[in-house]
């Protein structure tokens, strides 16, 4: 929790109404940054001290809150806004080469930012006992302030270097049946999330550059979670993602190790026009890419799709029920039929297609919505946080930036549970008063 220096002209009964104030003081008491503090103190040692660390980094944590886009626009507010300079311990405003000084320090402690992550993600773990139980990952692109990369490629601070061309496609179906595709392309970044899908809010997250896969990413995000909360993939029963991460070895990872049901879209990967094919070791029982199985009447050569009956654990299978006897249907040959009792499907007959939730089933669609709780905590990095209008150069910076972003989103929601203001948790512009 950050130490609010006591100046003279601070009280916080003055300003309790004030929503914005309000998040900020929030942050404020429920940031663990005690050990990042002790240790910025403890290496600046006895050099000048014009301007406090905790100033400058109550500060800083105020332009995240208020939505600087940029170093300037915080040092006009500050010069304007004596309250604020009281709040963060501020009794004149740092000069811009002070925010540079203390940007490059910040950067040098990036794992100190992490642990900050951590600490939070734990503590709301602690806080909401469902916290952690459904999971969403997906990336988000940021485009860099450059425009493309840079001929020059000596670093002067000013230059982007590390950003890099980045493409995403989405494709969807219409109602009436029809198809469309996006294709969205930017130079920049990526940032990678899992979030806890019922709360909205960041459990692991890593910076790319934005030609990093999203399917390489995606392990490295389970690395993370396995090595930082552990705990939280014991707890963890779902994760979905979109079709950018449509990998049998994601998916087979995921129930393998860690037990939890993969809810993730396919890509079409057959070829040649395929539609169905053949279930190992059956005769008039076929399966789309879709993981929709189908069986073939004996006697008309109808087909018609077999209902589902259930995930057996124990056997790594899902049965699939004869739709005869599940809809009441008539099937003329269904007394010589091979699987009149129903099938098994083994989940090894293809990861990517047969999961533990049936791809076709109401189950697979409705825990599959869940997915758009990322892209609503990428809305609030856009929109609340200011990604959208940014003057970020380099990777080192865009990490500090999300991670310090990412914790302002998590104290904040940490504050509110504390402080009895659950529904509001997700909020990041209306007051808790």
């Amino acid at each position: 929790m950050a130490i609010i220096p006591q100046l003279e002209l601070f009280s916080w009964e003055e300003i309790e109404p004030l929503g914005d104030l309000e998040r900020l003081r929030l942050v404020l008491e429920h940031l663990p940054d005690e050990a990042l503090m002790a240790h910025l103190e403890k290496s600046r040692g006895h050099g000048r001290d014009d301007y406090p660390v905790r100033a400058m980094w109550n500060s800083m944590l105020a332009g995240i809150v208020f939505q600087h886009p940029s170093i300037e626009s915080l040092r006009r507010e500050l010069s304007r806004n004596g309250q604020l300079r009281s709040i963060c311990g501020l009794r004149a405003v740092p000069s811009a080469a002070a925010y540079t000084r203390f940007l490059r320090r910040l950067m040098e402690h990036g794992s100190w930012i992490e642990s900050m992550f951590d600490e939070l993600v734990k503590a709301l773990s602690e806080e909401l006992p469902e916290f952690g139980r459904r999971l969403a990952m997906d990336s988000k692109a940021i485009a860099s302030w450059a425009s493309r990369p840079s001929k020059e490629k000596k670093e002067d601070g000013r230059r982007d270097l590390d950003a890099a061309y980045g493409v995403k496609t989405y494709r969807g179906t219409r109602e009436d049946g029809s198809t469309w595709e996006k294709v969205v392309r930017w130079f920049g970044y990526k940032l990678h999330l899992v979030v806890d899908a019922q709360h909205e809010l960041p459990v692991a997250y890593t910076v790319t550059k934005g030609s990093r896969s999203d399917v390489k990413e995606g392990h490295v995000l389970l690395d993370e979670l396995e090595k930082r909360h552990p705990e939280m993939l014991k707890k963890a029963e779902v994760l979905t993602a979109d079709r950018g991460y449509d990998d049998s070895k994601l998916l087979s990872r995921c129930w393998d190790e860690y037990g939890i049901k993969p809810v993730i879209d396919t890509r079409r990967l057959w070829k040649d026009g395929e539609q169905t094919r053949l279930l190992p070791g059956h005769t008039n029982v076929v399966y789309d890419e879709r993981g929709a199985v189908y069986c073939y009447c004996p006697e008309t050569g109808a087909r018609q799709q077999m209902s589902n009956g259930g995930f057996e654990k124990d056997r790594g299978t899902l049965k699939k029920v004869c739709p005869a006897k599940a809809y009441g249907i008539t099937c003329q040959g269904r007394e010589q039929c091979p699987v009149a009792g129903g099938v098994r499907v083994a989940l090894a007959v293809d990861r990517r297609i047969f999961t533990p939730i049936a791809r076709e089933s109401y189950k697979w669609a409705k825990e599959y919505r869940y997915r758009t709780a990322v892209e609503r905590v990428n809305s609030r990095l856009d929109v609340s946080f200011g990604f959208e209008r940014h003057t970020i150069r380099g990777l080192a910076k865009m990490r500090l930036r999300c991670g310090l972003a990412l914790c302002v989103m998590l104290a904040m929601a940490l504050g509110r549970v504390r402080e009895k203001q659950q529904e509001r948790m997700r909020s990041l512009v209306r007051s808790v008063s």
